[in-house]
């Protein structure tokens, strides 16, 4: 949903419920009221997105602070904003700069004064300066996203807010794969930050070409002759509107273009943004593949019975469902249509380090989480997310397809040309990676004898 410009001044702190009643284009997501494509009714049975129990991280934070077992410490600049990143493991080196008016505190937010975005594998924070409250997206492994607000007023047990669905205008549309969930944007953002919508907007991934990434956001980083649309604003008045793309290029101090004082650090670090973009996607497959599946299966038991077949009787509808799913998630989680490199990538921040040293290694010191940053992203093209909680909550029926299709692929025999980008080394080191870092692989993935 296009959030409306406010005029007049300022929404004092005493209207906390109108903030979370707009608050929809939450974190670093801009989303547009359009109509989805195969949109699942998820607020039916047997999702019950609104209503089912959940089992997100700020779920689980929100006991810990009812309990008195956590206590959020408050700081006089950034509010809770240090505390939940040390409570929640976010690194502060996930630091990113966004300067377009893209969320409802719009008017605190300019080229001059950028939202400040953070996240690790199951959390996204957004802060903005003297904003009315944080901003959250939080990954339960069943039902996706959960939207939340924290107002920002200090308080003995301060409360997360659900949002009651108006994020979901924007955040279940067919950007998200039609289930609730997250997008990364590039916009053509004029001098206040404002976004020239009718000059074009870009749903960005991991298949995205750079020169359409970044409209709209601060860049830390090089990418040697590569151009984007980061750190500039774009002149309106121009016929087609324009960015100076060489003054936003290979830019690694900010210092000219804002006072980056009030941050928690100085970067908006480029590695971070590209680890973003692929992961913002891959869990609304992940997401879409469990929704897709259980509404399925769920229509299969009420045939079922009223047909007197067996309970478990699988129709050839449902298998197709399955299959779809499994097939785009597949093709995301191999990263078949990664857009190629042209020149060497560098971050100017801790992020690629720190996010390195997260998850499971095999005996070899090979992780799904090392870069390459050369000509792709990663070292080793299969998402990290296959160790997520969304992976294993999938149900039964999806997951082991998805194994299946890995291990023909990786094991070569899968020979379709969409898994061509991976080499014959990139399949069986995937392979092993897996073998000894993925629990619960099915008995056929171990290695044979011999």
């Amino acid at each position: 949903m296009e959030n409306p410009p406010l005029n007049g001044p300022l929404l004092p702190a005493t209207w906390p419920w109108l903030v979370r009643l707009f608050s929809c284009s939450i974190l670093l997501l801009w989303g547009f009221a359009t109509p989805t494509q195969g949109q699942i009714s998820f607020e039916k049975e047997p999702i019950l997105y609104s209503t089912a129990p959940v089992h997100d991280p700020i779920a689980e934070l929100q006991r810990k602070i009812d309990s008195g077992e956590v206590k959020l410490a408050y700081d006089p600049q950034q509010e809770y904003l240090p505390a939940l990143l040390e409570a929640l493991a976010v690194p502060r080196s996930s630091q990113m700069l966004v300067f377009s008016q893209t969320s409802f505190q719009l008017q605190k937010i300019n080229p001059r004064r950028p939202r400040a975005l953070y996240f690790n594998d199951r959390i996204y924070l957004g802060w903005v300066q003297q904003g009315d409250l944080i901003e959250v997206a939080s990954i339960d492994p069943e039902l996706g996203p959960i939207f939340y607000t924290l107002d920002i007023q200090q308080s003995d047990r301060p409360r997360f807010i659900r949002d009651q669905g108006q994020c979901l205008v924007c955040h279940a549309s067919s950007r998200t794969q039609g289930v609730p969930g997250l997008l990364v944007r590039s916009v053509f953002a004029d001098r206040s930050g404002h976004p020239i919508i009718g000059s074009g907007t870009f749903t960005i991934d991991h298949s995205s070409p750079l020169s359409k990434r970044w409209g709209g956001w601060y860049v830390t980083g090089t990418h040697g002759p590569q151009r984007h649309l980061g750190n500039q604003v774009a002149d309106k008045l121009a016929r087609p509107v324009t960015i100076d793309q060489e003054a936003g290029a290979n830019v690694t101090d900010l210092s000219n273009r804002l006072n980056t004082q009030p941050y928690l650090t100085s970067h908006s670090d480029l590695i971070a943004l590209m680890v973003l973009e692929h992961q913002t996607q891959m869990q609304n497959y992940l997401t879409r593949a469990t929704y897709e599946a259980r509404s399925a299966m769920a229509y299969d038991q009420v045939m079922n019975k009223a047909l007197d077949r067996p309970a478990d009787t699988m129709s050839d509808s449902t298998g197709r469902r399955i299959e779809s799913a499994v097939e785009k998630l597949i093709r995301y989680l191999l990263f078949a249509e990664e857009v190629h490199l042209t020149a060497p990538l560098a971050g100017t921040s801790a992020f690629a380090t720190d996010f390195s040293q997260v998850g499971p290694r095999d005996s070899q010191g090979r992780s799904l989480r090392d870069f390459d940053l050369r000509t792709r992203l990663f070292k080793y093209p299969c998402s990290y997310l296959i160790y997520s909680a969304s992976f294993d909550a999938m149900p039964p029926e999806v997951r082991q397809r998805v194994y299946q299709r890995l291990w023909d692929i990786l094991t070569s025999q899968e020979t379709a040309t969409d898994f061509s980008h991976l080499s014959t080394e990139d399949r069986q080191a995937i392979l092993e990676i897996l073998r000894e870092t993925k629990p619960n692989l099915p008995a056929y993935w171990a290695p044979t004898a011999g």
